[in-house]
């Protein structure tokens, strides 16, 4: 049995499907809320997984938002300890930029539900699951690919959606975690972004529950996948 440590920038931006997986696969998990500062309690040296969740902030605002520095060091040092990581879009943005790479500003939003186009190696990784399945996306930063990654997949409004270091880094900008029955939580959560963006909530509403399903299915594959290499390889676990 494995012991998760996830980060939560906001309340309904949780592991969603992971967190049905981990209970599944009989792992256990607590959060961490990254506003709250108390990183120490998700050291490596305590848990086998990192799981750095979204948010609807930037990964460069630490002078607006402090707790960011001690959040880019517990990940640096997860980073330099080996562990597996998986990063969703504020946690994969945060992992390109300790890994060197520029996370700027989109020239547009992209929300809703929209499929990926796999690389020739994301259809040889766990991301294969989601091929043909819109995901939810969800982000108006966008991260470059960091040297020495794997590029697995693009959209056609982001030319980056995610990226693998061997099998202990994933990054996705996309959300393959949300629950489609908790989608209102992120239509009322982000409300005045959706109307920044004129984009109407019933369309939102309307794809979680056309894709939802199929996308739970895809999406529970595909964790299973990668949580079955990153936690069979390396060290093993320190309890």
């Amino acid at each position: 049995m494995a012991h998760i440590a996830a980060i939560r920038h906001v309340g309904f931006e949780n592991m969603g499907i992971l967190e049905t997986v981990l209970h599944q696969r009989q792992h256990s998990f607590h959060y961490i809320d990254a506003p709250l500062g108390h990183f120490a309690d998700a050291a490596p040296e305590h848990h086998d997984l990192l799981v750095i969740l979204g948010g609807p902030i930037g990964a460069f605002e630490e002078a607006a938002y402090p707790f960011l520095r001690n959040e880019l060091a517990l990940l640096q040092a997860w980073l330099q300890c080996g562990k597996p990581i998986l990063g969703i879009c504020l946690g994969a943005q945060l992992l390109a930029r300790l890994m060197g790479a520029a996370v700027t500003p989109m020239p547009h939003k992209e929300i809703g539900y929209a499929p990926l186009i796999l690389s020739v190696q994301g259809h040889a990784s766990p991301l294969r699951h989601l091929n043909n399945t819109p995901v939810l996306h969800w982000h108006g930063d966008c991260f470059a690919l960091p040297e020495g990654t794997t590029s697995l997949a693009s959209s056609e409004l982001c030319s980056h959606q995610a990226f693998a270091k061997g099998k202990n880094i994933l990054a996705l900008q996309f959300h393959l975690e949300a629950l489609p029955e908790q989608i209102e939580y992120w239509l009322v959560g982000h409300a005045c972004e959706l109307a920044q963006a004129q984009i109407p909530p019933p369309r939102i509403r309307q794809q979680a529950t056309q894709y939802g399903e199929a996308l739970t299915r895809a999406a529970a594959s595909t964790l299973n996948e990668w949580l079955d290499g990153c936690l069979t390889s390396g060290k093993p676990p320190t309890h």
